[in-house]
């Protein structure tokens, strides 16, 4: 630990300067989110739904990103899923047993069909979750399984994961992606046009994949066959709409029904439209600047990664762009991520502004007048002002920051290409966790993790991860955790800036949509009809 307690020393030293300070800012507010919208009081023919940008390819491999999980949510199930609440229950498993530390034993549930005609076996669950240890596959997930020794079939319809290492968290990731299943004939027959346009898609839920005209919509169509509650719409479109304002004038005009992530900066006119309903629920997202490579350029010295976190005015963005919903925060997993701990999140530092210290560290690092590259994306205006935003306080403090426009395909491939981030020193991301625990978010910044962008490395930080993984009594976990949140706070593998609760709008049509994030792996659009 000795690595970890000097940056908290030096962290403290430099948060002791003089200049303008900002006191924490509360995180959302618990009194003003909901977990769901309305329920349906009928079924309707069909809605639409308008997304930011289009899934590139819905193979649950390598459904990393809003715009393919929205979808897949509701056309292929997991092992286990995610609620509303944000609490994991039996999915396509029907029960779990944890035998030993080393041990998990799922039931597989019997009867269900997938929508190429199929049924669903336990050779396809060993199928389905062994396609993330294929090198040729290159999975997103691939550290969830990082520590998996075996997947095999035990039963008729029983299927056992052995790890060389205890991995306390791994049921809960099996209500991802991570923990899809699909047709293991279908996957086969289509080779590597699975997922696509032309491949399709042969899973297990309440819709099933219909027409994709690229560049313009996808549709589902409800599966009849389908195991569980029967869907409430008969059909669903999605829509893409890269550019915020447009897709809040489609849900003003009426041309989409519905949609996630509402820009803030759009609330205002949605409200005064009188079209619909504003809600906002329980979110594991929080804004943050990446740190692409902590191995060269000026974000190596960690004194610059602290100047530009004590520059940076989170409290005036919040203000200004993330709104109500919104609280700046000094600490990289979310508040609601702890909402299933024996605890709650521990107090953080605080979040300050003190221009006179960042200076001061800039200079101590010999990187006055380098320059720091951001990538900028339109997919959320509150980016393009984090950017502007970071650029003015670079001046402020001696360094040169450039903001880089990139497309949206191009600021998605920023998560899963290293090639996409050659050039880039900082990304603003509104990073979401799919399991509700904060050793989620802490567990990223392990040596050699997928998501580990900057390359992050220190033994004494590996070592409380291996310990917090190890460890399934939640009281113990949480306060391994709490460790890796202060270690983090200390060392910036990514810079924090705000804690953001979940919104979505549905317009009089329409109601039963959960409001929390749950819908990036909660079959959600099952639930919504008439209002």
């Amino acid at each position: 630990m000795k690595k970890v307690l000097a940056t908290l020393a030096v962290l403290s030293l430099a948060a002791c300067g003089g200049g303008a300070q900002q006191r924490s800012a509360p995180s959302p507010s618990a009194a003003r989110l909901s977990t769901d919208t309305p329920k349906a009081k009928g079924e309707i023919d069909s809605f639409t739904w308008v997304i930011y940008a289009e899934p590139p390819i819905l193979d649950y491999a390598y459904a990393f990103d809003y715009p393919q999980n929205q979808v897949l949510a509701n056309v292929c199930e997991s092992l286990m899923q995610w609620t509303p609440e944000l609490k994991v229950r039996p999915g396509l498993a029907e029960k779990f047993e944890q035998r030993d530390p080393r041990t998990l034993v799922y039931t597989i549930r019997e009867g269900v069909k997938f929508h190429g005609g199929g049924e669903l076996t336990a050779d396809d669950v060993v199928y389905s979750l062994k396609r993330h240890l294929d090198p040729d596959v290159g999975s997103y997930w691939i550290s969830t399984f990082r520590d998996v020794e075996s997947i095999d079939k035990t039963g008729p319809m029983e299927v056992t994961v052995r790890f060389k290492q205890p991995y306390s968290l791994f049921n809960e990731q099996m209500a991802t992606s991570a923990g899809t299943v699909v047709s293991a004939a279908g996957v086969r027959s289509r080779g590597r046009e699975y997922g696509t346009a032309d491949g399709g898609l042969d899973c297990t839920g309440p819709f099933k994949l219909g027409a994709w005209a690229k560049g313009q919509s996808i549709t589902l169509d409800r599966f009849d066959g389908y195991w569980g509650e029967r869907a409430r719409s008969g059909k669903v479109t999605f829509t893409f709409v890269p550019d915020s304002a447009a897709r809040a004038n489609a849900l003003v005009t009426g041309e989409a029904d519905g949609s996630y992530m509402i820009p803030t900066t759009a609330l205002a006119k949605l409200r005064a439209s009188g079209t619909g309903t504003v809600y906002a629920g329980p979110n594991l997202t929080t804004m943050n600047l990446i740190v692409s490579d902590l191995a060269k350029g000026p974000l190596a010295d960690l004194r610059v990664r602290q100047a530009i976190s004590l520059a940076l005015d989170r409290e005036g963005l919040v203000k200004a762009t993330l709104g109500e919903f919104s609280g700046a925060t000094s600490v990289l997993a979310p508040a609601e991520s702890w909402r299933n701990a024996a605890s709650a999140r521990p107090s953080a530092p605080p979040v300050e502004r003190d221009v006179e210290a960042a200076r001061k560290l800039v200079a101590e690092a010999g990187a006055t007048g380098r320059k720091v590259v951001v990538a900028q994306s339109s997919i959320a205006p509150e980016f393009l002002v984090l950017a502007n935003s970071l650029q003015a306080a670079g001046k402020e403090i001696g360094l040169d920051v450039e903001v880089r426009p990139v497309a949206p395909d191009a600021y998605t491939a920023l998560f899963s290409d290293p090639k996409a981030r050659e050039g880039i020193d900082l990304f603003p991301t509104s990073w979401y966790l799919s399991v509700t625990d904060p050793l989620s978010m802490y567990g990223l910044f392990q040596t050699g993790q997928f998501e580990n962008y900057g390359g992050f490395s220190d033994p004494a930080y590996d070592e409380l991860v291996v310990a917090a993984n190890n460890e399934f009594d939640p009281a113990k976990r949480a306060a391994i955790t709490a460790r890796l949140q202060e270690a983090a706070a200390a060392q910036l593998p990514w810079i924090p800036v705000a804690d953001i609760a979940n919104t979505v709008f549905l317009n009089k049509r329409v109601t039963g949509a959960p409001t929390s994030i749950a819908y990036l792996y909660y079959p959600w659009a099952a639930d919504i009809g008439a209002a």
